[in-house]
């Protein structure tokens, strides 16, 4: 991660043949394509490496979540249920359509703990969303009982994770909508772009309809589709969705080298006593795209973490003190900071979290290190790095 490390003559000839063609929409202008249609390759190609019926591809991750929900029919005043440890990009897909985001502890997968989801529910939940952070998963068979139980949507944001499976399963096709996002960097990328995939026919009817306009996409004039519903411009361009068939097709390839750095560098860790690993829960494997560990405590872990820095180990999170994952930053939720202003019912039901009590995922993220793996790097240069992050740790732990 991410793969535009390894960007190739593939990636120069999918552009290429779209340059050649000159048609950089993904609709229409049929007569001048010469027969490529980037973005049905990529959805087919999407598809059938998730297990999954149908794929949606969108401009950005983001964009596949708002869509994801509104294919659904999640709308405003529904709630969705989300963890405190995600990227911003969560909590303003729900939003964006006026829903209310409530955020929920996580547990030492660094995902939604299912006992905190559950006393989170209301009449008003619609949607438990699982974030699989940095590679791993939640515990999805849990969470697939719970939704079970009160009748509610399973959405998988699994922007971090292409690549993993659950119960054998690909992450993002466990649930009953899985998102990914294909930006710059993430494990596989299209520069800018997302997707959505489902079994669920009507999801992806509606998806395929609202992320343009509304337009259905019957018949081959498309100044005369109809608009069965409103819809809104999320669109990948042809040249994005070229620069992710050559990457998809690499997909396995970068899962494998990330696989190896990883091990690399946990077998190292693991020979330093008070370091411990997140949970995978069982049957999950991860797409080894961050090793994430925990030390003793929140004070050693901040030292670490800055020693690490200082040695010119970089790649290295602590996530805690961030500001784009992590809710403690999030003042521009907790203080609903909007150019324009916001549905009345996001104002009147919106949780305070200024005063919101989420020290069980304080207890986890405070002692939580992750370390990016590259795979552009050499093996030697991880053999090099395990070496001294190993040094660096046992040094701060005295």
């Amino acid at each position: 991660m991410p793969g535009f490390e390894l960007f190739g003559e593939q990636e120069k000839e999918q552009v290429q043949d779209v340059l050649d063609s000159g048609v950089l929409m993904r609709y229409g202008f049929d007569g001048m394509r010469n027969g490529h249609w980037k973005a049905r390759e990529l959805e087919t190609a999407l598809a059938d490496r998730m297990q999954a019926k149908y794929a949606q591809l969108l401009s950005s991750g983001t964009a596949a979540l708002t869509v994801a929900l509104v294919s659904a029919g999640v709308g405003a005043g529904d709630e969705v249920i989300m963890p405190t440890f995600t990227f911003v990009a969560s909590f303003e897909s729900i939003l964006a359509i006026g829903a209310i985001p409530v955020l929920v502890d996580i547990d030492d997968t660094l995902t939604l703990s299912p006992s905190a989801v559950k006393k989170a529910i209301t009449d008003r939940t619609k949607v438990i969303m699982p974030v699989h952070m940095c590679g791993s998963m939640a515990d999805l068979g849990a969470l697939k009982q719970i939704c079970e139980q009160y009748d509610l949507l399973l959405l998988e944001d699994a922007c971090q994770a292409i690549g993993g499976s659950y119960d054998g399963k690909p992450l993002g096709s466990y649930g009953d909508l899985g998102c990914f996002s294909f930006d710059y960097v993430k494990t596989i990328t299209c520069g800018e772009g997302g997707a959505i995939i489902t079994n669920n026919k009507e999801y992806h009817l509606h998806a395929d309809h609202y992320s343009d306009h509304g337009h259905d996409h019957i018949g081959k004039d498309r100044g005369a589709e109809s608009h069965p519903f409103l819809g809104y411009n999320y669109r990948i361009s042809e040249l994005n969705a070229a620069v992710g068939c050559a990457q998809i097709k690499r997909l396995d390839d970068f899962l494998k080298i990330q696989k190896e750095y990883y091990t690399i560098l946990q077998d190292h860790l693991k020979q330093v006593e008070g370091i411990t690993f997140r949970k995978v829960p069982e049957g999950g494997v991860e797409n080894y795209a961050f090793l994430s560990f925990f030390l003793p405590n929140k004070e050693c872990t901040k030292k670490i973490h800055e020693a690490l820095g200082a040695a010119g180990i970089d790649g290295c999170f602590y996530w805690y003190d961030n500001n784009w994952h992590y809710y403690r930053k999030w003042e521009h939720l907790t203080h609903l900071k909007s150019l324009g202003k916001l549905p009345e019912e996001v104002h009147h039901r919106l949780l305070d979290y200024t005063k919101a009590d989420f020290s069980e995922s304080d207890k986890w993220m405070g002692r939580t290190i992750s370390c990016l793996i590259k795979i552009g790097w050499t093996k030697t240069q991880v053999e090099e790095r395990a070496l001294k992050m190993t040094e660096v740790i046992l040094s701060g732990l005295k």
